[in-house]
């Protein structure tokens, strides 16, 4: 897992100046330093340049990068982020064919790849990666992103090439790029939705999951290379449940490869104790022992209540499955002037280059994965098992499945109103609602139906497709963003394009074929799991119950409030937010929270970044 960055200048209009042009790759190189902490390279030549900070993951002392291969027409530089699971049988492919490796990493495999395939190396891919290579034969650079999404890349045409990074911070580190967000940009921020190749930052945008884009003299253009497809599913029952474990037992075994210690994130939920016990199986075969870790709160016992979506703490849950799968476990145990403290905040905020205002799910999910790396540098995580089989209860909420709207903003819909804070005049400006009918409209759009599908199964598979192209790529990106704050790589066995493609197709009525969420995984994996994890309800990432951080965050929107000239007022309706900071603490809901939350991101993101707004 790494940090990439750089640009191609084919008028030399940012580049001119070797020593200007050196100094600006550096810095731009030097953002990603959190992403890449065990070393650093730049590549220059003509008119491209790349930068590269290195996570080292396999062939510790082999993988440097920038990686370059001499041709008789030109140069092939890469710069590489990510896995590929499958670079051994690709090598030995590649051997085969003639060429010749100098190290054992996956990334002279993908550079040999690209030597031997060009663009089309991507269908070959089985991995989580994001990479740019510069082709000095043909003068282009080719930028491409794995299938999902789980690895970013950003860029930013330029009026003679481009500049990219893995985020944005990289290419705002460019003297050429102003920090500046219109009303396009404020609205995926407020509305939880992220629109495919928006990247919130004017000028900047995304290279989408699935896609090549190739910038020469003549611009970028961009190739898909994958998308979710409507295909026959002919299994039956038993079969279907047949491959789903056969796929997870291979993703399993293939994604804990590594060179660095491992270990799983454990949260007591069937997806996560569905992987720990793959993979303490798994290890069991060469002698190892598979460690576990668990976020947990101080007093989170004696503050729990149970609610429509948590209806019981993880902690018990998560000790079964330790127990069952002999794992060596920890639970990491968060108190509550860690979740609140403002520098916490700030890492998060500088992690993410945007103000989300998830509040104590990004504080402790960066607090877990920065204990998590005083021991493991790889984490497998259960991301996206719940987009995947159909894990929420909006995919059982029959209000929401009726919605003409996106599933999971239905429940958000009930009881938003008391949360917010934006200005009345800036929620009129944005119009969310007129947003969210046209992104609706444009994501359904291309969703194939099936010959001969029922009415039920064919919005089962609208409602599935819009979780697995929309939602989960909100949830990856929050994943890669914490996780490489602290140089932690997390890797979502999931999110293996074979078993989505595999489990998407599968009807609705596989996929619940005992009236429960994630039947097809539950009974997958039953020989494995205890029967209290069997047999639980689904149950979110957890969030502190504890009432002293409702007050914490009242007491940090106080303080703010009293400095009345702070630029986060030309967003944040200072009426609104007093009223939240005021409530006695048992009215302090969720949302509440959340609308305090808000105002506080934007106005630490504001302090940090000061990006020019523009608000008409």
């Amino acid at each position: 897992m790494c940090g990439i960055t750089g640009w191609v200048s084919f008028g030399l209009s940012f580049g001119r100046d070797p020593r200007t042009a050196s100094a600006t790759l550096d810095a731009m190189t030097e953002t990603m330093s959190c992403r890449g902490p065990d070393d650093s390279g730049t590549w220059a030549d003509g008119p491209a340049g790349l930068g590269h900070r290195r996570l080292a993951i396999i062939d510790l002392p082999g993988g440097r990068q920038p990686m370059t291969l001499g041709t008789p027409r030109g140069p092939l530089a890469l710069v590489y982020s990510g896995e590929t699971y499958n670079f051994a049988e690709l090598r030995r492919e590649l051997t085969g064919r003639g060429h010749r490796f100098t190290t054992d990493s996956d990334t002279e495999v993908v550079l040999h790849g690209y030597l031997e395939w060009g663009e089309s190396v991507a269908e070959r891919l089985n991995g989580m990666y994001a990479f740019a290579v510069w082709d000095g034969r043909d003068q282009k650079l080719v930028m491409v992103r794995d299938r999902m999404g789980i690895k970013p890349l950003y860029y930013h045409p330029t009026g003679d090439g481009v500049l990219f990074g893995s985020e944005p911070k990289a290419i705002l580190a460019h003297p050429l790029v102003r920090p500046r967000v219109a009303l396009d940009g404020l609205r995926e921020l407020a509305a939880f939705v992220k629109t495919p190749g928006h990247a919130v930052w004017d000028g900047m945008r995304e290279v989408e999951p699935g896609t090549v884009v190739t910038v020469d003299r003549h611009g970028p253009r961009r190739s898909v290379y994958w998308s979710l497809e409507t295909r026959p599913h002919g299994d039956d029952r038993d079969a279907s449940v047949a491959r789903v474990r056969a796929l997870l037992d291979d993703i399993v075994r293939r994604q804990l490869v590594a060179d660095v210690p491992r270990c799983v994130l454990l949260s007591g939920g069937l997806d996560s104790s569905a992987l720990t016990a793959l993979a303490a199986r798994q290890l069991a075969l060469t002698g190892e022992r598979v460690r576990s870790f668990a976020v947990d709160f101080v007093g989170q016992a004696e503050h729990f209540v149970a609610d429509r979506l948590r209806t019981t703490p993880d902690a018990p849950f998560v000790h079964d499955v330790a127990k069952t799968a002999g794992t060596d476990h920890q639970d990491i145990v968060l108190d509550t002037d860690a979740l609140a403290d403002p520098s916490v905040r700030a890492r998060v905020i500088r992690a993410r280059d945007i103000p989300m205002g998830l509040g104590d799910m990004d504080a402790s999910l960066y607090l877990l994965f920065r204990a998590i790396r005083e021991h493991s540098t790889v984490a497998l995580s259960g991301e996206s098992a719940d987009e995947v089989f159909g894990g929420y209860l909006q995919f059982f909420d029959e209000e929401a499945r009726r919605a003409r709207t996106f599933p999971w903003l239905v429940q958000y819909e009930r009881y938003v109103d008391e949360a917010e804070v934006l200005r009345p005049e800036l929620n009129t400006a944005l119009d969310i609602p007129s947003f969210l009918r046209d992104s609706y409209a444009t994501a359904v759009a291309g969703v194939e139906r099936l010959g001969g599908e029922s009415d039920f199964e064919y919005r089962m598979r609208v409602i599935s497709h819009l979780h697995l192209t929309r939602f989960v790529r909100i949830l990856l990106d929050r994943k890669d963003r914490m996780s490489m704050a602290v140089g932690l790589e997390v890797r979502v066995p999931f999110c293996d394009h074979r078993l989505v493609e595999y489990v998407y197709n599968a009807p609705w009525s596989l996929k619940s074929f005992d009236g429960r969420e994630k039947s097809l995984l539950r009974e997958a994996t039953a020989d494995v799991l205890p029967k209290s994890v069997y047999d639980r309800v689904k149950s979110p990432y957890p969030t502190t119950q504890d009432p002293k951080y409702a007050i914490a965050l009242q007491n940090h929107a106080k303080d703010l409030l009293a400095r009345p000239a702070h630029p986060v007022f030309d967003l944040v309706d200072p009426a609104a937010l007093r009223r939240l900071a005021e409530r006695e603490s048992p009215q302090v809901t969720t949302a509440s929270r959340r609308g305090l939350e808000r105002a506080l991101d934007l106005a630490l993101w504001l302090e940090m970044y000061e990006p020019e707004l523009v608000l008409s």
